[in-house]
């Protein structure tokens, strides 16, 4: 069963209802002792990061949740869900994230960039669990903020916007996606199918 974190932000349904589509269990839940019977657990998230951060840390769902991750449970983080990975954020200040991956959540900085970065674009991959290595997949990205000071060998994919920047991360048994594989048509709906396939 994979458990889909509720800490009260981010589009929770759809997730689930992506899974469903690929005949998995995944279960929408604001408990730890779910996340502790789960074989996955998916970080979704949508909006402020120091709103989030504030609710899994008041929750008690963070540490709840960094323990299965220590046990070696595969865990997604989805658009915020991946920002929230690294160490740092510079939106409205600067912000702790959980320090899984090495790097820093910061705003688009190109001329005539329109923000946020809202639409359909293709990805630059390397293979990995999530993705076979094929350049080229379009997936859909709805963001202000990107991953920057990633370490290399925890980028698995890229994108160009303005310049190109982190689109996805791995370190271990923790995977991030910048964009929404749950929006993203067959592409997405094939990452979540390997996801749920991790042991």
């Amino acid at each position: 069963m994979i458990a889909i974190i509720d800490y009260g932000m981010g589009n929770l349904r759809s997730v689930q209802k992506a899974f469903e589509f690929l005949n998995i269990d995944a279960r929408i839940t604001d408990s730890k002792r779910m996340l502790s019977g789960a074989s996955h657990i998916v970080l979704p998230g949508v909006g402020a990061f120091a709103d989030a951060a504030d609710c899994l840390e008041k929750s008690g769902l963070k540490d709840a949740m960094l323990s299965e991750i220590k046990k070696g449970k595969p865990f997604l983080g989805i658009c915020l869900g991946m920002q929230l990975l690294f160490e740092k954020s510079y939106e409205n200040g600067e912000h702790v994230g959980l320090g899984l991956i090495a790097g820093e959540v910061t705003p688009f900085k190109a001329d005539g960039l329109k923000v946020p970065h809202m639409g359909w674009n293709s990805l630059f991959a390397r293979e990995n669990a999530l993705f076979d290595g094929r350049d080229g997949k379009y997936v859909y990205f709805v963001h202000s903020y990107h991953a920057s000071g990633v370490p290399e060998e925890n980028i698995i994919a890229q994108t160009d916007y303005g310049y190109r920047f982190t689109a996805a991360v791995q370190k271990d048994n923790v995977f991030g996606l910048q964009f929404h594989p749950e929006k993203s048509g067959d592409s997405g709906i094939d990452m979540l199918r390997r996801f749920g396939g991790l042991k």
